[in-house]
C-alpha cells in the first residue's frame, strides 16, 4: 500500500461574483515544506481556508492524511494547524495563558500542555515574555506566540498563510528556522506566499498557482526545466510560467 498524502486535493472549484478556484488538483506528501506560489488574488488563501474547513468548496475533494475535510472533519482537524497571515490572539492573555487555552481546547492532558507549552515558549525564545500580556508585543512578538499555539497539539500538517508577512529580519528568520525544524521532525509544512525568494529559499517544493489554476509544480530544478534550458532564477520561471 502506498504512502498516504499529506494533503490531497481534487478537482476543487469555487466561485464568489466569479470563478476563484478553477479544477485545481494537488497532491503533496508527508515531511515537506511546500510553498504555494502566486500574485495576490491568485487563489492561494481561499484553496488554503477550504484545506482547513473554514470554507465549503462547490465541487471536488480534500483528504488530510486519508481523511476527508466535508466526510470525517473532526479527524482531518486534529492533525492540522491553521495560521492565518494576520495573527489573531486574546491580547488581555499572555502568552503562558494563550498557550493553556488553546490546550483546553484541543482537551489536551494538563500536564502534557504545561511541558510542551514551556518547550515552544523556550524554543521561540518567549520564555521570558510568557507572563506578559499579548497587547504589547510587536507583529513578530505576535507571530511567534500564534505559531507556539498552532504547534501546541503536535500536528501533522501545518498550513501558514504568509507567514513572513510584516516581520523584519530577525523575526522573520526565527520563523523560517521554527518551521524547518518542523519539517525535520517529521511535520509537513505548507505556506502560501507571493514573495518568490521565500519560496526559493524555504521549500522543498513549490506550486505556482495563478487565475485559480494551478499551472506547475515540482521542485525548483523541476520549475526551472519546465519554463526552459535557460532559466536560471525562480523569477524567470515564474514569469514565463504565469505570461502563458
Amino acid at each position: 500500500m502506498g504512502e498516504v498524502a499529506a494533503l490531497r486535493i481534487e478537482h476543487l472549484r469555487k466561485s464568489f461574483d466569479k470563478p476563484v478556484i478553477r479544477d485545481l488538483s494537488l497532491t503533496i506528501p508527508p515531511g515537506q515544506l511546500y510553498a504555494l506560489l502566486g500574485p495576490n488574488g491568485a487563489g492561494k488563501t481561499t484553496t488554503l481556508r477550504i484545506v482547513t474547513g473554514l470554507l465549503d468548496a462547490d465541487a471536488g475533494q480534500v483528504s488530510i492524511f486519508g481523511h476527508d475535510i466535508a466526510r470525517e472533519p473532526l479527524a482531518a482537524k486534529a492533525v492540522t494547524a491553521w495560521l492565518p497571515d494576520e495573527p489573531m490572539l486574546y491580547d488581555k492573555l499572555t502568552p503562558a495563558e494563550y498557550l493553556a487555552f488553546v490546550a483546553g481546547l484541543w482537551r489536551m492532558d494538563p500536564r502534557l500542555a504545561a511541558t510542551e507549552a514551556e518547550r515552544l515558549l523556550r524554543w521561540l525564545d518567549l520564555w521570558d515574555q510568557r507572563d506578559t500580556r499579548c497587547e504589547g508585543f510587536s507583529r513578530g512578538m505576535k507571530q511567534k506566540v500564534a505559531l507556539a499555539g498552532a504547534l501546541i497539539h503536535q500536528p501533522r500538517l501545518l498550513i501558514l498563510d504568509e507567514p513572513l508577512t510584516g516581520l523584519d529580519a530577525t523575526m522573520a528568520r526565527a520563523v523560517k528556522d521554527a518551521l524547518r525544524a518542523q519539517v525535520d521532525a517529521g511535520a509537513t509544512v505548507i505556506i502560501t506566499t507571493h514573495i518568490l525568494e521565500v519560496a526559493e529559499r524555504m521549500a522543498d517544493r513549490i506550486g505556482i498557482i495563478a487565475d485559480g489554476r494551478l499551472l506547475a509544480e515540482g521542485t525548483l530544478d523541476d520549475l526551472r526545466a519546465l519554463a526552459g534550458p535557460d532559466e536560471a532564477t525562480l523569477e524567470d520561471t515564474f514569469i514565463r510560467l504565469t505570461a502563458r
